[in-house]
């Protein structure tokens, strides 16, 4: 006979979910690991299922930064002078790149280090955003 223990630690090995969410389900149903198992993976609480919700939410904040992106223009500038202008949304991509890649990190920390020494500043402008 097994455990009630040793039923919630094969529910946690099998799926990932917490002592708290293996009991309560196995408390649902009535004892019976198979029917917890069957019950966590039609709630999609299993590990795949909370990697889905978070890259969901992950890709919903990068469309929230690239909407809002499109209110805001970076511009490059010396003296007075504007050499490069680029929607911030751009920005927003490069920053997710740099996070993505060492390579790409690295060549941005160089290009600011560059930048700096040729005393380039950076300015953020907000225009008026007629797409809500």
């Amino acid at each position: 006979m097994i455990s009630e223990l040793e039923k919630i630690d094969i529910l946690r090995a099998r799926l990932g979910v917490s002592y708290k969410e293996a009991k309560e389900v196995l408390d649902e149903a009535g004892g019976d690991v198979v029917q917890a198992l069957i019950l966590l993976e039609e709630r999609g609480r299993g590990v795949c299922g909370r990697i889905e919700e978070e890259a969901k939410e992950a890709l919903d904040r990068i469309k929230t930064l690239l909407r809002k992106g499109r209110q805001y223009k970076i511009k490059l500038k010396k003296g007075d002078v504007t050499v490069a202008e680029l929607p911030a949304a751009v920005g927003v991509l490069g920053i997710l790149g740099a996070l993505a890649s060492s390579e790409i990190a690295f060549l941005g920390a160089l290009g600011t280090a560059a930048a700096m020494a040729r005393k380039y500043t950076l300015e953020i402008e907000r225009g008026i955003d007629f797409n809500p």
